[in-house]
């Protein structure tokens, strides 16, 4: 119990963050385009800035995340798979299994994953994060839109696949920072400084818009979320579950194991909801599990901190 409520405390802060988001939607003082407006600050500019910051300062000769992306690379294909033979089991629409795509395989692990693996580790976990982060992006752009339209009634469009690929702000990022370490590059202070002004601001933006997103989403009827329940279960405790006891006996290190379990024990994020709209899947239901998915996680994911000690 001790664990726990170190652990709630230590995140506590993050979900007052997305609490404040809410009031101010749900009073109307928030309104119109500001998810859109800050969303997009986050994902072009202050999560860039967090990522570069992050790995501009790593050793060449230090740790190997070989492993760590070769783990998660395969956790987030076999989620997506799994859709096959649960769509058959429950017979479910080829909408819903299409949707599955994405439900099963993609957690906030930016937006919620990053602010939670830095207020529970501190900023040696940061390398780590986003690197996770630039992983979880690359499979659902890549693997996922390929299954939706695979499945779906659109043919795959390789150059535009591509596109979405080159021009994502994430994997960018990671290629900037990454470029710098390997080649050692100088980079004058005020910048360094600039970046890490960027970098520090995201965190509050980026829970704020969650909020806000939370409090513009009608409730409905109680019978309507029992599925929904189902999905954030799986998704946010038996799948991580699983994946734990199965890379027990790897040789990742602590902080690359404990972020690996807690990313993929995040609840669903807002980047699966925007494409379930591209591509006219169940949007209903992701939204829903969207917001029952990160309310749980007020409990959840303190639970699972206190449990990977």
């Amino acid at each position: 119990m001790a664990h726990f409520l170190l652990a709630l405390k230590t995140v506590a802060p993050l979900f007052l963050v997305i609490f404040t988001g809410t009031l101010f939607s749900r009073t109307k003082a928030a309104h119109g385009p500001w998810v859109d407006v800050l969303n997009k600050y986050a994902l072009w500019i202050g999560f860039p800035a967090l990522v570069v910051a992050s790995l501009m300062h790593l050793d060449p000769q230090g740790e190997s995340y070989t492993q760590l992306i070769l783990i998660n690379s395969v956790y987030i294909a076999t989620c997506m798979l799994l859709a096959f033979p649960i769509a058959r089991i429950f017979k479910f629409s080829k909408r819903l299994r299409s949707s599955l795509f994405l439900i099963l395989s993609f957690g906030n692990v930016a937006y919620l994953g990053i602010p939670v693996l830095r207020s529970s580790f501190g900023d040696d976990i940061l390398p780590v994060a986003a690197v996770l982060s630039a992983v979880y992006v690359f499979w659902l752009l890549t693997l996922g839109v390929i299954l939706i339209e695979s499945t779906g009634e659109e043919s795959i469009r390789p150059k535009k696949l591509m596109l979405s690929l080159v021009k994502n702000p994430l994997l960018i990022s990671v290629f900037v920072g990454v470029t710098i370490v390997l080649f050692q590059i100088k980079v004058p202070t005020f910048i360094d400084k600039t970046v890490s002004l960027f970098a520090e601001s995201v965190t509050a933006i980026v829970l704020f818009s969650l909020g806000i997103f939370l409090g513009q989403n009608k409730i409905g009827a109680p019978r309507e979320w029992i599925r929904v329940f189902g999905f954030v279960i799986v998704t946010m405790i038996i799948l991580p579950l699983l994946l734990q006891f199965s890379i027990q006996t790897t040789s990742l290190n602590d902080l690359q194991f404990k972020a690996t379990i807690l990313d993929s024990a995040m609840p669903l994020g807002l980047t699966p909801y925007a494409l379930a709209v591209q591509y006219k899947l169940e949007t209903k239901l992701v939204a829903r599990i969207v917001v029952l998915g990160t309310l749980l996680s007020v409990i959840i994911i303190p639970l699972w901190i206190a449990f990977l000690g």
